[in-house]
């Protein structure tokens, strides 16, 4: 068995929060423009709500097939280096989405999205771990909750970003597409509007390889998952996988909840626009959602583990999902559009907890057990796809209840008893916590 590496100092851990938390910034401004790049490709495009709706789609789909890879890749160059690899990779997406939106290319763009999301990929599959083992696993919680903040700031201001440099004045845009005199016109109004999005994303990609080279230059320290993965197993007694069902239980529930979380804020412009609200109101509904998950973040912060255990919270926060689902069911216009805010709120702590909950005892499998756990992130590409089909055939209230109160329920199960279900049983190694 190779030597166990010395834990950081703390100064060392503080430097490498920095670092981290820039990353998580990433993670959240590039994340969130999925939001209003719906409307964008709509109108740019052409397109039906099924259509921009792969948008998400291709997206959260690139963690699927990209996850496991990307544990392999983080085993040959580390945890640093493999997160200024999947910078650069992102990079080159951000230029190829830029280069092809600009030319009206959809399958392009889309194609530059999905290498975004394969740089995201290798991104969390190590920062998602590697946060989680900077120290006890019991307040991996909070460590992820200042994560969450950064990333939560970033989504708040991406969609005004992109908002004022691409989307102002979209529905007078949309008004004088429709009433252009011919199609040659219309054409012409459509391509100026999406050449609108060149500039910025090509800034996107330069900024993107640049910091690259800043993290694989940084002070970040190599941290070995194997020396306190999840903090119940030593390397050497670390169980297989087949025998640590809270794993796959925590997959399909990070699925889930990546799922709500995405239907809560990519999904809010399209759920406004059912009740007819204007088009340059509901380009910023996702800030608002973005808004209420970083006042989740920071009630978190102060409670956990303070108050309440990072279990406790999320079976809180499952339980307030269902009754903001329901009250969005029950209200109509504005007041509905807020409940689904709202689910902000709930959905903050979610990933802080489920992710190490998930991973919690993994020993030398830390890796490919986190693979696993980002693949789940792929609910974000099934769970509003579905949502745009079946509102076609059903009232699109009732579809977003069907769809959004048995995950939360599902994810009440897992913060209440799933997180433990063969746990003792798979893990017979004393504690080093």
């Amino acid at each position: 068995m190779a030597p166990v590496k010395p834990s950081p100092s703390p100064h060392q851990n503080r430097a490498s929060m920095v670092v981290i938390g820039v990353l998580f910034f990433i993670f959240g401004f590039v994340t969130w423009l999925n939001g209003p790049l719906i409307t964008f490709v709509k109108l740019a495009f052409t397109l039906d709500d099924v259509n921009a709706f792969l948008i998400p789609m291709v997206f959260y789909l690139s963690y699927l097939f990209l996850s496991l890879p990307s544990s392999w890749v983080l085993r040959r160059t580390g945890m640093k280096k493999g997160m200024g690899a999947g910078l650069f990779v992102m990079a080159v997406g951000a230029a190829l989405f830029g280069e092809c939106a600009t030319i009206r290319v959809y399958p392009g763009a889309l194609a530059g999205l999905f290498v975004i999301g394969a740089g995201l990929s290798l991104l969390q599959t190590a920062a998602n771990p590697y946060i989680s083992i900077l120290g006890p696993i019991d307040s991996a919680a909070q460590r992820i909750a200042v994560m969450g903040i950064c990333n939560k700031v970033a989504g708040m201001l991406a969609p005004v970003a992109i908002g004022a440099l691409v989307l102002s004045g979209i529905d007078t845009l949309d008004q004088q597409v429709k009433a252009a005199p011919t199609p040659e016109a219309r054409e012409a109004l459509l391509s100026a509007f999406a050449a609108k999005i060149h500039l910025p994303y090509l800034a996107m990609a330069a900024l993107l390889a640049l910091l690259a080279v800043w993290v694989v230059r940084s002070p970040l320290p190599e941290i070995s998952a194997d020396s306190n993965a999840g903090g119940e197993s030593r390397d050497g007694d670390a169980p297989p996988l087949s025998r640590i069902p809270h794993l796959w239980l925590g997959v399909l529930c990070l699925f889930l909840y990546v799922g709500v979380e995405v239907m809560a804020g990519d999904a809010i412009g399209t759920y406004g626009h059912g009740f007819d609200l204007p088009l340059d109101e509901t380009k910023f509904f996702t800030s608002f959602t973005l808004a209420a998950m970083l006042a989740g973040y920071l009630g978190g912060l102060v409670l956990i583990p303070r108050v309440l255990s990072q279990e406790r919270y999320l079976a809180l926060s499952a339980a307030l999902g269902v009754v903001l689902t329901i009250a969005a069911y029950a209200t109509h216009g504005y007041a509905s559009v807020a409940c689904v805010a709202a689910l902000g709120f709930a959905n903050a702590m979610m990933w802080p907890a489920i992710f190490p909950l998930g991973i919690r005892g993994l020993g030398r499998h830390t890796e490919i057990g986190s693979a696993f756990m980002v693949m789940g992130i792929a609910g974000g590409a099934v769970l509003p796809q579905l949502f745009v089909q079946l509102k076609q055939h059903f009232p699109f209230q009732t579809v977003f209840l069907a769809l959004m109160a048995p995950a939360y329920l599902y994810i009440l199960f897992f913060a209440l008893y799933g997180h433990r279900v063969g746990r003792k049983a798979a893990i017979a190694a004393p504690s080093l916590a």
